[in-house]
This record gives structure tokens, C-alpha cells and sequence, in this order.
């Protein structure tokens, strides 16, 4: 018999802005997606003045934050992400409630957040680089300095991880931060940045929940604000970025993907490689950027692939994220449920086979935004399947016959996040790749587990501008200064 864990309280979170926490008139229920009768908790929502109280906090603290040592700022970080492990177990669970996603999802999206921080914090000496430009007539040096103010928004998803992909390398680099959590699942990242906050010098890091209409303008286009990283979809980011034209504020974006997978006629496939590709494809309910969209399989292994993926699909088991016997949780909006739904049964209208599969929550769930897993059998290289990301538990299979063939059918696309190449060949492999247009390419894998995080991470085409992560994830938060002495 299967068990969920019954909520002792409900959340509550405030707003915390210069050091302390602030209350707010309003709020935004949050509800559980596996059972939207169910209340997870409530978050303050923001006024625009309260958002507005936030930036003006993070201006004054900048200067002081700025005037630091890179190695003082990386001692504060380092000590103020001590204690986030005591409470990881609350606000997994927090964070499945909300969220959707199975607990061991929002623990591992929790000690990401930890991991990417060290790292982070690891490479601070890239802070106070330098160069030279020997003369004569001058000598020029050229270094790095903070921009101002950041405010960072972060997707429902992986909402932790991704918030730790921008937020050390912007307070590494001396810039000072406003969080805004999604307004859906905004209760465990609020409680994790509130801590950190508090540990760091008041206004250097803040959160402001609320809704996007009522806040996004102020944390977007105010004119102290120097630059906004902003995860979501490509809809959402073409809006942040006509804001922050307004006051010609730099935008870092990252607008999701529909990542295709090509597995050539030489790939292992084993039982090791097929988990991959499930794994790479509906982790999280298929709700991950970097998941891959689009899987093109050379037609010697079609039947291979198609067989293999389906036995592993066939144990899936809809639920509640609790609930220790879930391997797939419901999707995070029942929007994105009819969308998804709908993708696959104009796909199924048009003559594609669609296998589904897994067994459906119990009696309890029967309102949750539960869609069990799918393949899509050589649909239509146009149907929408395969040209728009689904951002949920399908996956369009499609044949190919050359390694020409696969390469042009991956271009072909709005998006340029991720791609892969399977093959134990690595010299094809790195041709292959090499003609593929996305920001980041995996050989015989797909997804978060094997990205490499030294890395700088980001799109291309409809997939955004700016990266995360490596140095040139640091660089982001950074403007060059050159100071030029006479030779000689």
C-alpha cells in the first residue's frame, strides 16, 4: 500500500530585504500539483514598493560589498551555506510539495545548490585577474570590475540549482543580489536564500516573492538594477528583455531547449546506455531545459532503441513525490498537462504511433496533473511534437539513414541549448558535434548528471544569450576596466 506524508503545518515565508524579514498584506497560495486541493503553504507577495525597497537595499550595500576582497566574499559565502544541510530534509519536502517532483529530485536540487557554491567560491582567483598590454607609448592593464545590482529570477523546476548557477558568481564578483522565487513553488528556495542572507551583510542578498505583474517591471527595469539573469521560456524572456531595454539593463537568458539526441549506427547501447536515454529524457516528468526533445536514431537500431526505452517505461509508477514507490510525479500546472496531452494527440491524429505507458496514481491523485509517459513513433518531421518543446513526459522518436541526414534534422530548430552524440567512436563524435548548433554537446549521455560544471553553460538561437557557470559564467557579472600608465 502506498503512503504520502501528511503536512503537519503549513508553510509560511516572508519577504526579507536588508537583513530582515518583511511582511507583506498579501499572499500567493501554493498548491500541491499532485493535489491542487491541497495547500503546501502561502508566500508573501510583494507590492511593487516592497520590490522597489529591495533594489534600493541591494544599491546601498553595494559599494561597501564591492570594496571587499574577492577572498573575504568567498569566506562569507562559504560560511553562510554551513548550515543549509540541517534543514535539507524539511525543505526537500517542501520543495516536492510544491514543486511535484519526487523527493530524491528536490534533495539532489538542494545539494546542488551547496555543491555549485564551493565551486564557485573555488575559483575566486579569476575575480582579480589581470593582462597586460606592454608598450610603449603606454602600458594598459586590464582587469575586472562588479556591475551594480542583480536581480535573478528563477524557474519553477529545478529552482535551487539553477538559482546557484548565477548567484555565487554574482556575489563572487562583488555585485549585490535580488532573488524572485517562482510564484508557484516559491516556499523551500525562499527559505534557502533567506538563510544565506542572513549570514551575508544586510541588503547584499534578497528575496521578494509575488507575482510577476505586479513586481517584474520593478526588479526589471528600475534603473539601478545593472543586469538581469532570467531563466523560463522563450515568451517570457523576449518580455524581460523589452523591459530592461527601457533602461539599456544587460540581460543574461536562458529559454529552454528542444534538444535533440542522435544515436548513430555504432552506439552501445546497453543496458547502462538505455537508462541514460530515459533518464536524459523524462527525469523530473520531462521537465528539465536540457532534456532531450527530439531523439533521431539511425534506422539499423531503430527497433533497438524503441524496444529498449519502452521495457524501462513500462516500470513507471505515477504519484505523489513522497511517496517512496513514485518514479514520476505529475507535472507542475495542469496548462502544461493539456499542453503536453495535446501535442501527443495531434501527433496520434496524424498517424504516428504513441506507446504509452506506466501505471497511474491511486484513487487520491485523481485531480493531479498526472500524464503517464509517452513515445512518439516517427511522427511528421513538422508536427508540433517534434518543432515545440514539450517540456513534459514525451518523447518523438524519429529514424535516420546518414550522419548528413541526423545533423540537419537537429539544426532544424528554434532552440540551441543542448545536443548529444552517441557513438564509442570519439573522433566522429567530435565531427559530429562540431557541426551541431547548440551551447553545449554530451557524447553517450544527456542532461544535468553529466554536465561538467567547470564549464560555461548557455544557448544559442532561441535558446538565449549570456552562460552560467565556468569562468565565463563569472565574466557575466563583470565589466572590464583598463588603466593605461605611460612606458618608459
Amino acid at each position: 500500500m502506498t503512503q504520502v506524508i501528511e503536512p503537519t503545518a503549513h508553510v509560511h515565508t516572508d519577504l526579507y530585504v536588508d537583513g530582515a524579514p518583511v511582511p507583506a498584506e498579501r499572499t500567493l497560495r501554493v498548491a500541491d500539483p499532485a493535489d491542487p486541493s491541497a495547500t503546501v503553504g502561502y508566500a508573501a507577495a510583494a507590492t511593487r514598493s516592497q520590490a522597489l525597497d529591495a533594489v534600493a537595499a541591494a544599491d546601498r550595500a553595494f559599494p561597501a560589498w564591492a570594496a571587499r576582497s574577492a577572498g573575504e566574499r568567498a569566506d562569507l559565502l562559504r560560511a553562510a551555506i554551513t548550515g543549509l544541510a540541517e534543514h535539507r530534509g524539511a525543505d526537500a519536502e517542501i520543495l516536492t510539495r510544491e514543486n511535484g517532483k519526487i523527493l530524491q529530485e528536490s534533495t539532489i536540487d538542494l545539494i546542488v545548490f551547496d555543491h555549485r557554491v564551493e565551486l564557485a567560491c573555488a575559483g575566486i582567483d579569476q575575480v582579480g585577474a589581470t593582462s597586460t598590454l606592454a608598450g610603449p607609448p603606454y602600458d594598459t592593464q586590464v582587469g575586472y570590475v562588479p556591475l551594480g545590482v542583480v536581480t535573478i529570477i528563477v524557474p519553477f523546476n529545478w529552482p535551487l540549482a539553477i538559482l546557484a548557477a548565477s548567484l555565487p558568481q554574482a556575489l563572487l564578483a562583488g555585485n549585490t543580489v535580488v532573488v524572485k522565487p517562482p510564484p508557484s513553488a516559491p516556499l523551500a528556495t525562499t527559505r534557502v536564500v533567506q538563510r544565506v542572507a542572513a549570514a551575508l551583510p544586510p541588503g547584499v542578498l534578497n528575496v521578494v516573492t509575488g507575482e510577476d505583474a505586479e513586481i517584474g517591471t520593478a526588479l526589471v527595469s528600475d534603473e539601478r538594477v545593472a543586469k538581469v539573469c532570467f531563466t523560463g521560456s522563450p515568451a517570457g524572456g523576449r518580455r524581460i528583455m523589452a523591459m530592461a531595454a527601457e533602461t539599456l539593463t544587460r540581460v543574461a537568458l536562458e529559454l529552454g531547449g528542444n534538444d535533440p539526441a542522435l544515436v548513430l549506427d555504432d552506439a552501445v547501447l546497453d543496458d547502462a546506455a538505455l537508462d541514460r536515454l530515459v533518464a536524459g529524457t523524462f527525469d523530473s516528468t520531462g521537465q528539465i531545459c536540457m532534456a532531450i526533445k527530439r531523439l533521431y536514431v539511425h534506422r539499423s537500431r531503430y527497433a533497438e532503441v524503441v524496444e529498449g526505452m519502452s521495457a524501462r517505461l513500462a516500470g513507471q509508477v505515477l504519484g505523489h513525490g513522497l511517496d517512496p514507490a513514485t518514479t514520476m510525479g505529475p507535472l507542475h500546472t495542469a496548462r502544461q498537462r493539456d499542453f503536453v496531452a495535446d501535442l501527443v494527440a495531434q501527433a496520434r491524429a496524424a498517424g504516428a504511433e504513441v506507446r504509452e505507458f506506466g501505471s497511474g496514481p491511486d484513487d487520491r491523485f485523481t485531480d493531479g496533473h498526472f500524464l503517464r509517459p509517452s513515445l512518439v513513433l516517427d511522427p511528421a518531421r513538422d508536427a508540433r511534437v517534434v518543432t515545440e518543446e514539450q517540456f513534459g513526459p514525451t518523447l518523438p522518436i524519429l529514424p535516420f539513414d546518414t550522419d548528413d541526414e541526423a545533423v540537419a534534422a537537429a539544426n532544424d530548430t528554434w532552440a540551441g541549448l543542448c545536443s548529444s552524440v552517441w557513438t564509442p567512436d570519439r573522433d566522429r563524435a567530435a565531427r559530429v558535434a562540431a557541426r551541431l548548433r547548440s551551447g553545449y554537446t554530451f557524447v553517450d549521455a544527456h542532461g544535468a548528471p553529466w554536465l561538467d560544471e567547470r564549464a560555461p553553460f548557455g544557448g544559442l538561437k532561441g535558446s538565449g544569450m549570456g552562460r552560467e557557470m565556468g569562468v565565463e559564467g563569472l565574466r557575466e557579472f563583470m565589466d572590464t576596466h583598463s588603466v593605461a600608465f605611460p612606458s618608459g
